[in-house]
């Protein structure tokens, strides 16, 4: 990275327009790298992707995806015996909030890693693995951040948490242009960066998504599962043991390095409108990632100095142990997908109701507005083709939008 950028990684805050640039110029050295433009933000700045795989993978990418969209709209004709050959998708998720900014900083370590890397702890992940790298799900945000940090910091680092730099001003980079959360919005889909990103998980339908963020200084590092009390009741016990192996490569990795870290407490798997909760609803393993934060190049916490580089260099950790998770376990993580879509129809059987009725008399903007909503996450909607009785009301002939259970995304749905 500092070929392009300029310095090493961790020195400063990328800004995203180099960030932008450095993987553009990964994509064009390198045949394992495929680069995608995904959307736009409220101000214009480019949301992207790389795609992360071997040449000979990169040779048949759409075929390699159409045949993993089997496991979502056709789970029952995919026999077991197929995941031996099929590549697992990872969908590498950074920095929803802009100003946990670390996160963004690792992915451009981990694209040059896949990149550039050779042997065994590199060629098992290009060749097993379909790695989609979203290096800043908040370009708006992250600019606010960084142009602040940046152009407050001396030529040292000011380590009192009382310093400029430490405080951004109201109402700093966590939300987007109209100061919105867009951890809070993978279900609403109310802002441009989600839609676009939706878009991309529904063209690909990943079975593991991680999802790095930041938390206070005084933490150490955290990896779900978390509180079990505290998980959504609908989801599997598959997905919640699945969290739980990937776990052991996360902690062996920081035992390798001496990191703290923690899991099973502080955060909760409840609302599906996170990056780390919706997969799990979707067949897939979300994983929520928490790296104490310096914000700025260093500052003092209850154990001593935190700098910027163990921050970037702990996410990068993470990164890296997912994907060998993902490797170890990519039968199983096939397996979930393909046994949860293929039990929606025995699911659906249980409820005691076939469907959802929309009325659209006195609504029909906001009947339309919701139908869209669903389609977006996959949810088929259709217009009531006869006359049907609801609770006393009578609803004519296309006077309704019905959305039945029986279909992949029932679940979500319901």
């Amino acid at each position: 990275p500092e070929a392009v950028l300029g310095y090493r990684v961790g020195e400063r805050h990328t800004r995203p327009d180099e960030i932008v640039r450095y993987f553009e110029a990964v994509a064009a050295a390198s045949d394992r790298v495929r680069f995608e433009v995904h959307g736009a933000t409220h101000e214009g700045r480019q949301l992207v992707h790389a795609i992360v795989t071997s040449p000979s993978n990169q040779a048949r990418l759409e075929e390699i995806r159409a045949n993993n969209l089997r496991l979502f709209d056709a789970p029952h004709g995919v026999a077991a015996s197929e995941f031996q050959s099929m590549p697992a998708v990872v969908y590498l998720a950074y920095s929803v909030h802009g100003n946990e900014a670390s996160g963004s900083e690792a992915s451009l370590l981990a694209l040059y890693h896949l990149a550039a890397g050779q042997g065994p702890a590199v060629d098992p992940v290009l060749d097993n693995l379909i790695v989609i790298i979203d290096p800043m799900l908040n370009p708006d945000g992250r600019d606010r951040f960084v142009d602040w940090v940046n152009g407050n910091r001396g030529a040292e680092p000011a380590t009192d948490p009382q310093d400029r730099e430490h405080n951004e001003p109201w109402p700093g980079g966590r939300t987007n242009h109209y100061w919105f959360d867009l951890n809070r919005d993978w279900l609403p889909l109310t802002q441009p960066e989600s839609r676009a990103r939706l878009e991309v998980f529904g063209s690909w339908r990943p079975q593991l998504l991680c999802d790095f963020h930041e938390m206070g200084r005084d933490g150490t590092f955290f990896f779900q599962p978390g509180v079990a009390e505290r998980t959504n009741p609908n989801t599997p016990d598959a997905n919640q043991e699945l969290t739980a192996r990937i776990a052991e490569y996360h902690a062996r990795a920081f035992d390798r390095v001496g990191q703290p870290y923690y899991s099973g407490e502080t955060f909760d798997d409840f609302f599906y409108g996170k990056g780390s909760t919706y997969p799990d609803l979707n067949g897939a393993v979300g994983i929520l990632f928490e790296q104490a934060s310096s914000r700025a190049r260093a500052v003092e916490t209850k154990t001593g100095i935190l700098q910027y580089e163990r921050s970037v260099r702990n996410q990068f950790i993470a990164t890296l142990s997912s994907l060998e998770a993902a490797v170890d376990l990519r039968v199983e993580l096939l397996s979930n997908q393909r046994d949860f879509y293929d039990g929606v129809n025995d699911w659906a059987e249980d409820l005691g109701h076939d469907a959802w009725l929309i009325e659209r008399a006195g609504s029909e903007s906001r009947s339309r507005a919701l139908a869209t909503l669903l389609s977006r996450h996959g949810i088929h909607v259709y217009e009531n083709s006869t006359a049907v009785e609801v609770d006393g009301v009578r609803h004519e002939s296309g006077a309704a939008l019905v959305a039945p259970l029986r279909q992949p995304q029932g679940r979500l749905l319901d």
